[in-house]
């Protein structure tokens, strides 16, 4: 089975606009056609970002983030990680060495520049269905 890590925009979109892409990909993570895995600093940014950019309430917050949290593997890196600038990309490029992912999936420039991180590839969201399709 493919392990696949999302990054944060990914999860936003998916809970955000109903019907795209993102909601597709996440939806094969219920459906459990693909193993995903994610990470306590991925869940607290998405959780930020929904309350912050996006007005939610607490408990729309808790209710997403505990959703995740059924759908997913959560997993605790031992490795900290300085590839890049931004801290919160660092996480998830830790995340997805953790988990040995297949993929990472995001639509942060950053990241999709290292093409390649061990043994994950880093993709769009786009391509990611592609392949899965």
């Amino acid at each position: 089975m493919i392990r696949a890590v999302f990054d944060t925009n990914v999860y936003i979109s998916a809970f955000i606009t109903p019907g795209g892409k993102a909601e597709e990909a996440y939806l094969l993570t219920v459906e459990k056609k693909i193993e995903l895995y994610t990470s306590i600093p991925i869940l607290t940014e998405t959780a930020g970002k929904l309350k912050e950019k996006f007005l939610w309430s607490d408990e729309q917050i808790t209710a997403t983030i505990k959703h995740i949290g059924t759908v997913s593997t959560v997993v605790k890196p031992k490795n900290r990680i300085t590839v890049l600038i931004d801290e919160p990309d660092n996480r998830i490029l830790e995340c997805a060495e953790h988990s040995k992912a297949d993929f990472l999936v995001t639509g942060d420039r950053h990241l999709l520049d290292l093409k390649k991180y061990g043994q994950t590839r880093i993709i769009k969201l786009a391509e990611f269905l592609g392949k899965i399709r």
